[in-house]
């Protein structure tokens, strides 16, 4: 009952922050899940499928409020997806320590991705060749780390979207655009591998689909750009803080 009762509270809320910034919240479950006696695969798993519940909700959002650009996504998306399923097939033949290590490192980076990182002034800066191909990139490693996580990647893709000079709720919703197709392809590749529980997945799902609508909704009417970024940054460090604690 605790786990229900705990993670499903969490999973309602942490949904709707991080679909504020389209990230989805496996970076926040697979943790949560974990401490909770999840074993860390199963957690993985699960973890990335909220992923895509909760941002095919907030996605249809972004789109309704025209906040998703299609030329700069498209690259991230088509190789966050390709290269998803190779990271999630190596979960099982990493130490979990490791795993839990590479977690740590890649929370601090997101965290200050999100806290210090400012937007080009112009994406029409780079060529349409080179923002394919940068594009591509982001995405190709976003997939495959995201994959061997179970975080979807969205804390590599929105700084790489940042960068390319997407305003701040446009790249939110780009995010969630290619987030939401490589969670999805990174779920296969783990539950090729067996170990979900059904109930408590799709108890998860139905609670994430929930928050993230609660939380889009709240980004498009009440949320600046800059408000949103610290409050993620902010809450990246503490969980890897506390995850880095826990490893020592």
């Amino acid at each position: 009952m605790l786990l229900y009762a705990v993670g499903g509270a969490s999973v309602f809320v942490f949904s709707g922050v991080m679909a504020m910034a389209g990230l989805g919240a496996a970076f926040l479950f697979v943790p949560l899940f974990y401490y909770l006696g999840v074993p860390l695969g199963q957690a993985t798993s699960t973890a990335l499928l909220l992923n895509a519940v909760s941002l095919s909700a907030a996605t249809v959002a972004y789109w309704r409020g025209r906040l998703i650009d299609w030329h700069a996504g498209v690259p991230v998306l088509l190789a966050a997806v390709a290269l998803a399923p190779f990271g999630a097939r190596l979960t099982a033949s990493v130490d979990r320590r490791v795993l839990l290590a590479l977690f740590v490192g890649f929370l601090v980076f997101a965290g200050a991705m999100m806290l210090s990182y400012r937007a080009r002034s112009s994406r029409r800066a780079l060529s349409r060749t080179a923002e394919v191909g940068v594009g591509a990139g982001v995405g190709g490693v976003a997939g495959f780390l995201g994959g061997l996580l179970g975080v979807g990647g969205g804390n590599i893709i929105l700084p790489g979207l940042t960068w390319l000079g997407l305003e701040p709720k446009v790249a939110a919703g780009t995010t969630a655009l290619a987030v939401f197709f490589s969670s999805l392809s990174g779920f296969a590749g783990h539950a090729a591998l067996g170990g979900i529980d059904p109930r408590f997945t799709l108890t998860m799902a139905l609670l994430a689909g929930a928050g993230s609508l609660a939380g889009s909704h709240v980004m498009q009417t009440r949320l600046t750009g800059a408000q949103l970024k610290r409050i993620i940054g902010v809450l990246l460090w503490v969980i890897a803080l506390k995850m880095a604690l826990d490893l020592l």
